[in-house]
């Protein structure tokens, strides 16, 4: 008997806390299963977008339907993935030089409204 693949799945979330009136909670932007799973997961790769593999938050999610805010019952879980996932994207940003910073002297212009030296 050949074992058993299971098909790929996968769902993808936005989140933008910086426009709380548009994203006042994560939402799930996309999700399938196969073909469209596969779909999911090149676009995040080729956008540079990390994917974190937690299968049970996926089942979780799964039944949510697209574009939909997730529910209160999720934002503790989804807030470890994001915090993972901030993690990573912090560790990928290039750090700053150790070369000391240019420093900028001011200089004043005086005015003698004397006319002295």
């Amino acid at each position: 008997m050949s074992p058993v693949r299971r098909r790929p799945s996968a769902v993808a979330l936005r989140y933008l806390p910086e426009a709380p009136f548009l994203d006042a909670a994560p939402r799930l932007v996309a999700k399938g299963q196969g073909l469209l799973a596969e779909r999911i997961l090149e676009l995040a790769k080729e956008h540079k977008i990390p994917v974190e593999h937690d299968p049970d938050l996926l089942a979780a999610l799964e039944p949510l339907d697209v574009n939909r805010l997730i529910p209160s019952e999720l934002f503790q879980a989804v807030a470890v993935m994001l915090a993972a996932l901030y993690r990573a994207n912090r560790q990928m940003l290039p750090q700053p030089s150790s070369a000391p910073e240019p420093s900028f002297k001011s200089s004043k212009a005086s005015t003698n409204p004397a006319g002295r030296p």
